[in-house]
C-alpha cells in the first residue's frame, strides 16, 4: 500500500501529488530498487481514484528513470532511481565548471541555456532513433492536434 491521501483541496493535480509522494518515498529508502510497486488498477482503486491518473504519473516516472515497467510482470523501481546525493553533487560540480569555461569563452547565461538545451534534445534523438523510435529521416512527430 502506498502511503499518500490525495489532497482535494489542491490547486496541483492529483497525478502530480502522486508523483510527488512516489518519488519522495524512493528518494528516503521506503521503496529500493527493484521493489515492485502496486498494479496501475489496484493502486487506483486502493485510493479511490482514476486508473489514467495512476498510469499518467507512472508513465512520468517511467519517462524520468524513476520506474521500470516490464509488460505482463508489473512496474519496478528502477536500479538508478533516487542517485545518490554523492552523485548528484558530482554532476552540479561537472555543470558549474561547464557553466563558467562558457562565460569565460563569453557566453551568457542565455547562452549557456540555449547550448545546453539543443545538445541534450540531439542526444534524446540519437538514444530514440537508436532504439528505434524514430528512424532515420522521419520527422518527429509534435502532438496531435484536433
Amino acid at each position: 500500500m502506498i502511503l499518500f491521501e490525495v489532497d482535494n483541496g489542491s490547486d496541483v493535480p492529483i497525478w502530480v501529488q502522486l508523483r510527488k509522494r512516489l518519488v519522495y518515498l524512493i528518494n528516503t529508502g521506503h521503496y529500493k530498487p527493484g521493489d515492485q510497486l502496486p498494479t496501475v488498477r489496484g493502486l487506483a482503486s486502493d485510493l479511490a481514484i482514476n486508473y489514467n491518473t495512476v498510469n499518467k504519473a507512472y508513465l512520468s516516472m517511467i519517462h524520468d528513470g524513476y520506474l521500470t515497467s516490464a509488460r505482463g510482470r508489473g512496474v519496478f523501481v528502477s536500479d538508478t532511481a533516487g542517485a545518490d546525493d554523492e552523485t548528484e553533487l558530482e554532476a552540479e560540480g561537472l555543470l558549474d565548471e561547464f557553466i563558467a569555461q562558457c562565460q569565460e569563452i563569453g557566453l551568457s547565461s542565455w547562452g549557456v541555456r540555449k547550448i545546453l538545451a539543443k545538445r541534450l534534445r540531439a542526444l534524446d534523438a540519437e538514444r530514440d532513433e537508436a532504439a528505434g523510435e524514430n528512424p532515420p529521416g522521419t520527422p518527429k512527430q509534435g502532438p496531435k492536434r484536433g
